[in-house]
Protein backbone atom coordinates (compact mmCIF):
# COMPACT_ATOMS: atom_id res chain seq x y z
CA UNK A 1 0.00 0.00 0.00
CA UNK A 2 1.61 3.43 -0.94
CA UNK A 3 1.77 6.48 1.18
CA UNK A 4 -1.87 8.35 1.96
CA UNK A 5 -2.72 10.74 -0.50
CA UNK A 6 -4.29 14.21 0.68
CA UNK A 7 -7.41 15.12 -1.76
CA UNK A 8 -6.89 18.97 -2.26
CA UNK A 9 -4.18 21.81 -2.33
CA UNK A 10 -1.60 21.72 0.10
CA UNK A 11 1.21 23.71 0.89
CA UNK A 12 4.05 23.74 3.22
CA UNK A 13 3.65 26.14 6.21
CA UNK A 14 6.39 27.19 8.75
CA UNK A 15 7.43 30.95 10.17
CA UNK A 16 11.07 29.53 10.91
CA UNK A 17 14.01 29.30 8.77
CA UNK A 18 15.57 25.78 7.67
CA UNK A 19 18.13 24.83 5.22
CA UNK A 20 17.76 22.97 2.56
CA UNK A 21 20.67 20.68 1.16
CA UNK A 22 21.11 18.55 -1.87
CA UNK A 23 23.43 15.70 -1.79
CA UNK A 24 24.22 12.99 -4.27
CA UNK A 25 27.45 10.88 -6.13
CA UNK A 26 27.53 10.46 -9.26
CA UNK A 27 29.53 7.00 -10.68
CA UNK A 28 31.39 8.42 -13.23
CA UNK A 29 32.73 4.76 -14.02
CA UNK A 30 30.24 2.78 -13.96
CA UNK A 31 32.07 -0.95 -13.39
CA UNK A 32 33.88 0.40 -11.17
CA UNK A 33 33.19 -1.26 -7.52
CA UNK A 34 34.43 1.88 -5.42
CA UNK A 35 30.63 3.62 -6.33
CA UNK A 36 29.10 0.84 -3.48
CA UNK A 37 31.16 1.96 -0.60
CA UNK A 38 29.09 5.34 -1.03
CA UNK A 39 26.00 3.86 -1.74
CA UNK A 40 26.84 1.78 1.67
CA UNK A 41 27.65 5.17 3.47
CA UNK A 42 24.84 7.36 2.33
CA UNK A 43 22.68 4.78 3.52
CA UNK A 44 24.77 4.35 7.27
CA UNK A 45 24.32 8.04 7.49
CA UNK A 46 20.39 8.44 6.56
CA UNK A 47 19.76 5.55 8.86
CA UNK A 48 21.75 7.85 11.85
CA UNK A 49 19.96 11.14 10.91
CA UNK A 50 16.58 9.48 11.02
CA UNK A 51 17.45 7.70 14.58
CA UNK A 52 18.26 11.10 16.10
CA UNK A 53 16.19 14.39 15.44
CA UNK A 54 18.08 15.96 18.13
CA UNK A 55 20.62 16.47 15.30
CA UNK A 56 18.58 19.01 13.69
CA UNK A 57 17.55 17.01 10.38
CA UNK A 58 13.81 17.05 9.36
CA UNK A 59 13.76 14.44 6.64
CA UNK A 60 14.74 13.53 2.71
CA UNK A 61 13.58 12.79 -0.34
CA UNK A 62 15.53 10.16 -2.82
CA UNK A 63 16.97 11.29 -5.61
CA UNK A 64 17.73 8.98 -8.73
CA UNK A 65 19.03 10.02 -11.81
CA UNK A 66 21.21 8.36 -15.11
CA UNK A 67 24.50 8.22 -13.49
CA UNK A 68 24.20 8.51 -9.64
CA UNK A 69 21.98 9.30 -6.60
CA UNK A 70 20.99 11.43 -3.50
CA UNK A 71 18.92 13.12 -1.54
CA UNK A 72 16.86 16.56 -1.39
CA UNK A 73 17.23 16.87 2.50
CA UNK A 74 15.60 19.72 4.74
CA UNK A 75 17.35 20.68 7.83
CA UNK A 76 16.43 22.88 11.23
CA UNK A 77 19.79 24.91 10.49
CA UNK A 78 22.92 25.31 8.71
CA UNK A 79 24.47 24.68 12.03
CA UNK A 80 22.88 21.52 12.78
CA UNK A 81 24.30 20.51 9.22
CA UNK A 82 27.32 21.61 10.03
CA UNK A 83 27.55 19.90 13.34
CA UNK A 84 27.05 16.51 11.44
CA UNK A 85 29.15 17.12 8.91
CA UNK A 86 31.95 17.89 10.68
CA UNK A 87 31.33 15.83 13.78
CA UNK A 88 33.74 12.83 14.40
CA UNK A 89 30.83 10.86 16.55
CA UNK A 90 28.81 10.31 13.73
CA UNK A 91 28.79 7.88 10.48
CA UNK A 92 29.59 11.38 7.71
CA UNK A 93 33.59 11.87 9.10
CA UNK A 94 34.64 8.45 8.70
CA UNK A 95 32.85 7.99 5.04
CA UNK A 96 34.72 11.42 3.77
CA UNK A 97 37.90 9.83 5.01
CA UNK A 98 37.13 6.53 3.32
CA UNK A 99 36.33 8.22 0.27
CA UNK A 100 39.68 10.10 0.07
CA UNK A 101 41.46 6.99 0.70
CA UNK A 102 39.58 4.95 -1.74
CA UNK A 103 38.95 7.42 -4.46
CA UNK A 104 40.87 10.21 -3.79
CA UNK A 105 41.42 11.66 -7.61
CA UNK A 106 40.46 8.61 -9.38
CA UNK A 107 37.65 10.19 -10.96
CA UNK A 108 35.53 6.77 -10.16
CA UNK A 109 32.69 8.55 -8.54
CA UNK A 110 32.12 12.26 -7.63
CA UNK A 111 30.65 13.27 -4.68
CA UNK A 112 28.36 16.50 -5.08
CA UNK A 113 26.28 18.95 -2.47
CA UNK A 114 24.23 22.28 -2.80
CA UNK A 115 23.01 23.89 0.31
CA UNK A 116 20.31 26.78 0.37
CA UNK A 117 19.31 28.78 3.95
CA UNK A 118 15.88 29.76 3.66
CA UNK A 119 14.34 32.24 5.75
CA UNK A 120 10.71 32.94 6.71
CA UNK A 121 8.55 33.45 3.96
CA UNK A 122 11.14 33.08 1.07
CA UNK A 123 9.86 29.52 -0.03
CA UNK A 124 6.50 27.88 -1.28
CA UNK A 125 5.14 25.02 -2.50
CA UNK A 126 2.27 23.13 -3.74
CA UNK A 127 0.99 19.40 -3.51
CA UNK A 128 -1.90 18.45 -5.23
CA UNK A 129 -3.97 15.30 -4.71
CA UNK A 130 -0.06 13.45 -3.22
CA UNK A 131 0.98 11.98 -0.27
CA UNK A 132 2.67 14.37 1.98
CA UNK A 133 6.21 15.09 0.05
CA UNK A 134 9.61 17.17 0.79
CA UNK A 135 8.68 20.48 2.42
CA UNK A 136 5.49 19.07 3.13
CA UNK A 137 6.15 15.86 4.65
CA UNK A 138 8.61 18.18 7.26
CA UNK A 139 7.55 21.03 7.67
CA UNK A 140 3.49 21.98 8.68
CA UNK A 141 1.61 20.48 6.16
CA UNK A 142 -1.67 23.18 5.43
CA UNK A 143 -4.18 24.11 3.24
CA UNK A 144 -3.34 25.71 0.31
CA UNK A 145 -6.44 28.63 0.15
CA UNK A 146 -6.71 32.03 0.92
CA UNK A 147 -3.41 33.99 1.58
CA UNK A 148 -1.69 30.52 0.63
CA UNK A 149 -3.51 30.11 -2.52
CA UNK A 150 -1.43 31.01 -5.26
CA UNK A 151 2.66 31.24 -4.86
CA UNK A 152 2.60 35.18 -4.74
CA UNK A 153 0.88 34.93 -1.94
CA UNK A 154 2.41 32.17 -0.07
CA UNK A 155 5.82 34.98 -1.34
CA UNK A 156 4.00 37.09 0.91
CA UNK A 157 2.55 39.31 -2.27
CA UNK A 158 -0.67 39.54 -3.61
CA UNK A 159 -2.26 38.41 -6.59
CA UNK A 160 -5.58 36.43 -8.31
CA UNK A 161 -5.67 32.89 -9.13
CA UNK A 162 -5.19 32.75 -13.17
CA UNK A 163 -6.85 29.52 -12.71
CA UNK A 164 -9.77 28.71 -10.54
CA UNK A 165 -8.83 26.42 -7.26
CA UNK A 166 -10.63 23.52 -7.07
CA UNK A 167 -12.76 23.55 -3.95
CA UNK A 168 -10.97 22.39 -1.01
CA UNK A 169 -12.28 18.43 1.22
CA UNK A 170 -10.17 18.83 3.54
CA UNK A 171 -9.60 21.80 6.12
CA UNK A 172 -7.31 20.01 8.70
CA UNK A 173 -4.08 20.81 9.16
CA UNK A 174 -1.50 18.10 9.86
CA UNK A 175 1.57 18.93 11.84
CA UNK A 176 2.66 14.87 12.15
CA UNK A 177 5.91 14.23 10.36
CA UNK A 178 4.82 11.42 8.40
Amino acid sequence: MGAKVFPGRFTAGTDEPFVVFIVGMRFNKLLSPKWLAGVKAFDKMYRELQADPALGFLGAEKILYWRGAGQLQYWRSVEDLERFARGTEGAHVPAWRHYNQIVRTSGTVGVWHETYLVGPGRAEAIYANMPRFGMGKVLDHVPATGHRETARRRLGGQNEPAVESPPQPVAEKVRDRA
